[in-house]
C-alpha cells in the first residue's frame, strides 16, 4: 500500500503540472454542466408567433391574448400575404390564421377551421408548440361556447399530477446528464492520457526500473483519476446542480457517490485498456471517440431505452454506463434508497471488476513489451 500511495501522489502531481488537462477537467465539471443545462432546452420558451386575425372578434382577441409569455413572444399581427416571407426568413415559428366570420360560424353551430402553420425546422419547439397552441385554442372555444371549460361534461376526469420534477424544468435533467456524461468521458480520458503521457515523456521507463508490480502501477492510476473525478463530481453536484441551477437532490448524495466509485472502477480500467492499445495521444483520442461516444448515446441518458430496438436494448443493458445512468437517475430524481438500486450497483461493480482483471492482463503484456 505504501508503494501504491507513492505512485498515487506521483499521478496527482503529474495532473497538477499538466495545466491544460487540469483546466479541461475543471471546466467540464463546472461551466460545461451549467451551459449544457440551459443551452439544450426541451421546453417551449419565447417562441415567435404571428396572428392573421381575419375575424377581429372578441373570441379571436381572447385566443391572441392566451398566447403569452414565457411560452411565446408577444404575437405579431400580420396579413395573409406576409406569411410566406415571414416564415421563409425564419422570423416566425408559428402562424395562426383565424378566418373571417369565425366567431359567428361557431355561434351558429357550424364547424369553422383555424389554420396553424408551423416551421418544423425548429423541431423541438414545433412539436411542443403545436400541442400547446391547440390546447389553448380549444380552451378558449370551450369557454366561449359554455362560459366555462367543458371539463365537467367529460365522461372521465383526467387529473394530472407531476412527480419528481413538478416544475418540468429541463435544466435539471440536462444538467444531470451532462454531469454523468462528463464523469464517463473524463475518467476514461484522464487515465488513458496519463499512461500515454508517461510513454511519450519517457517516464514510464523510469517507473519500470523501480521495484513495483504492474498491479501497483495500474491501481495508482485508477485510484488517482477516480479520486479527482469523485471530488469534482461532488463539487459539481452540490455547487452547480443544486446551488446554482436549483435542482433539489431527492436522494442520498453519499449513496450516489458510492455508486460512482463502482462506476469509476470500470471507466478508469477502460482508460488503461485504451491507453495500452494506442501508440500516441492522437490514437487515444480516436479510440476514445469510437468507444465512449456510443456508450453515452446508448446509455439511456439522452434517449429512453424503450425507444430503441429490442435487440439493442438487450445489448446495452450489459453496459455499466446504462446501469449507472439508471441508478443515478433513481437516486437523484426519485430519492431511491439502496434496496431499490442495489441490483444496478452490483451489476456495475461486477462488470467493472471483470474488466479490471481483463485490463490488468493487457497492462502486464503492455509493460512487458516496453521493457
Amino acid at each position: 500500500m505504501s508503494v501504491i500511495w507513492l505512485l498515487l501522489v506521483k499521478e496527482l502531481h503529474s495532473l497538477w503540472r499538466d495545466r491544460f488537462m487540469l483546466g479541461l477537467v475543471l471546466y467540464s465539471f463546472t461551466a460545461a454542466v451549467y451551459i449544457q443545462a440551459y443551452g439544450i432546452s426541451h421546453d417551449l420558451h419565447n417562441a415567435p408567433i404571428g396572428i392573421v386575425d381575419g375575424d377581429r372578434s372578441p373570441l379571436s382577441q381572447a385566443i391572441t391574448d392566451s398566447l403569452r409569455a414565457p411560452f411565446f413572444q408577444p404575437p405579431v399581427a400580420i396579413t395573409a400575404g406576409e406569411i410566406d416571407q415571414a416564415m421563409d426568413q425564419a422570423r416566425l415559428i408559428f402562424v395562426l390564421d383565424i378566418p373571417e366570420g369565425f366567431q359567428a360560424d361557431l355561434a351558429a353551430g357550424r364547424a369553422p377551421t383555424i389554420q396553424l402553420l408551423i416551421d418544423a425546422t425548429a423541431l423541438m419547439q414545433a412539436g411542443l408548440g403545436a400541442t400547446y397552441i391547440q390546447s389553448l385554442v380549444a380552451d378558449e372555444i370551450a369557454r366561449f361556447k359554455t362560459g366555462r371549460l367543458e371539463q365537467g361534461r367529460a365522461a372521465v376526469g383526467l387529473q394530472v399530477r407531476v412527480a419528481f420534477n413538478q416544475s418540468l424544468a429541463t435544466a435539471w435533467f440536462t444538467g444531470t446528464m451532462a454531469l454523468i456524461t462528463n464523469i464517463t468521458m473524463l475518467s476514461v480520458l484522464l487515465t488513458g492520457a496519463a499512461l500515454q503521457r508517461e510513454r511519450e515523456h519517457g517516464t514510464l521507463e523510469h517507473v519500470l526500473t523501480m521495484p513495483v508490480q504492474p498491479i501497483e502501477i495500474m491501481l495508482s492510476k485508477v485510484l488517482g483519476t477516480g479520486l479527482v473525478i469523485l471530488v469534482l463530481t461532488a463539487i459539481s453536484l452540490l455547487g452547480i446542480l443544486h446551488w446554482l441551477i436549483g435542482m433539489p437532490l431527492a436522494g442520498s448524495i453519499g449513496l450516489f457517490l458510492a455508486g460512482s466509485v463502482f462506476y469509476l472502477f470500470f471507466t478508469t480500467s477502460l482508460g488503461i485498456f485504451l491507453g495500452t492499445l494506442a501508440r500516441s495521444m492522437a490514437q487515444l483520442g480516436l479510440l476514445f471517440i469510437l468507444v465512449v461516444l456510443p456508450m453515452n448515446l446508448l446509455s439511456g441518458g439522452m434517449t429512453p431505452l424503450e425507444s430503441m430496438p429490442e435487440w439493442l436494448q438487450t445489448a446495452t443493458r450489459i453496459s455499466p454506463t446504462t446501469q449507472y445512468v439508471a441508478f443515478a437517475q433513481a437516486i437523484l430524481y426519485r430519492g431511491a434508497s439502496l434496496d431499490v438500486v442495489w441490483g444496478e450497483m452490483a451489476a456495475t461493480f461486477g462488470i467493472g471488476l471483470l474488466f479490471f482483471v481483463f485490463s490488468l492482463t493487457r497492462f502486464r503484456a503492455f509493460l512487458a513489451a516496453q521493457q
